[in-house]
């Protein structure tokens, strides 16, 4: 799969661009790319898609902020497709594109093959979100989950049409069937034009005669559905995926809302989490860091053996290479495998008995504990900066 392009670059805007300049920007590059002006054009269509893409993150604050901040693995997790990524273009059809921006079109394009009528307003269900908790096994491999969510769904008498039958829906006459009216106006500069919505159908083009008695016209129900999605390896506390079209149902057969998925990352008192990095405190007998030896310490798929050299530091970090957490770049692309670092802590005695007294006046008497050798090395506070720095 092709990586990703910048949200910024595909428009063509600066990181401080303010709304307006995104909606111009987004104007201008679909209607380049427009299906209108690009007939049998795959590239086109495909770059249309992804202008589309690039606006509904960077028009909504919410979503630019979590780009800003994750880039595109912390909002377009197309997780119904395995992972970070689809997104807009993905997931949503020509279709759902101009029902969502095509006001911002004007009255300059139609909706080319969709066969919708030019201005017709589709309407969309809206998002739900739910917080998912992962412990960091789950973290490291990826899962898949299952949930059930109560939302509103497709009326299943009437299909979601609102309508009591097929024959019940029909063109509204107050816009002949274009979702708006024209209203022209006498002004000082001349005859002034304007588009609004269709007051009698609310943009629809079309109105219920008879409505469905189930639903009573609108088209959803409550009810619930289970859920299924894939969450990638390597996700954040704070984290968002987006499963498109499972959020809530439409009013009269739009566009599902989509399912909002935000990471919660569980404690584990075993590690401390820095990035994709690990790190986790071993403590160890004073005679092993005197002497040396083997111990275990745990990983997140098991245990590993290290070696403790004689004469170890209190601070001292050995490093696991590869024993951390999968790394996701801003793109949302893996970018390798995180270390596991072990900082050593030494457990002093705080009572003994007088056979280990004894054994200790005797060792301090020995030349090398009586004038130990003192460590050149930096103290612990600055090997863990220079370790994380």
């Amino acid at each position: 799969m092709a990586e990703k392009r910048d949200y910024y670059e595909v428009l063509g805007v600066e990181k401080n661009a303010n709304a307006d300049e995104i909606k111009k920007a987004y104007r201008k590059t679909a209607l380049k790319y427009h299906p209108d002006r690009n007939p049998d054009n795959k590239e086109a269509e495909d770059k249309f898609k992804e202008a589309a893409e690039a606006y509904d993150v960077l028009s909504n604050p919410d979503k630019r902020a979590r780009y800003d901040q994750f880039g595109h693995a912390g909002v377009n997790g197309n997780a119904a497709g395995g992972g970070f990524g689809g997104g807009f273009g993905g997931g949503f059809s020509m279709e759902d594109i101009f029902s969502q921006f095509g006001d911002i079109f004007g009255g300059g394009f139609g909706f080319g093959s969709s066969g919708r009528s030019r201005g017709q307003r589709v309407s969309r269900g809206a998002d739900i979100r739910v917080r998912v908790s992962l412990t960091l096994e789950e973290i490291a491999t990826g899962v898949t989950k299952k949930i059930k969510i109560n939302k509103n769904i497709a009326c299943d008498s009437c299909n979601g049409t609102g309508a009591k039958d097929a024959s019940s829906r029909v063109t509204c006459t107050n816009c002949n069937g274009s979702g708006v009216v024209i209203q022209v106006q006498n002004t000082f500069f001349g005859r002034m034009q304007s588009q609004t919505e269709c007051p009698v159908c609310g943009g629809m083009g079309t109105v219920i005669k008879d409505k469905c008695s189930k639903c009573s016209g609108e088209g959803t129900i409550k009810g619930s559905e289970v859920v299924e999605f894939k969450i990638p390896a390597g996700v954040a506390e704070g984290m968002m995926i987006t499963v498109s079209g499972k959020g809530n149902a439409a009013r009269q057969g739009g566009v599902n809302g989509d399912l909002l998925v935000v990471i919660e990352e569980k404690a584990d008192p075993r590690f401390i989490r820095d990035g994709a990095n690990l790190i986790h405190n071993l403590t160890i007998p004073v005679t092993t860091a005197i002497a040396g030896g083997d111990v275990e310490v745990p990983t997140i798929t098991g245990k590993a053996k290290i070696n403790i050299t004689a004469g170890t530091q209190a601070g001292k970090v050995l490093r696991l290479r590869g024993k951390g957490l999968p790394s996701i770049n801003s793109y949302g692309s893996y970018n390798g495998t995180g270390d596991l670092l072990v900082v050593v802590d030494i457990a002093i005695p705080s009572s003994l008995n007088s056979e280990e007294k004894e054994l200790i006046a005797k060792l301090a008497q020995m030349p090398h504990f009586r004038n130990p050798e003192k460590s050149s090395k930096q103290n612990i506070f600055e090997r863990m900066k220079d370790f994380f720095n």
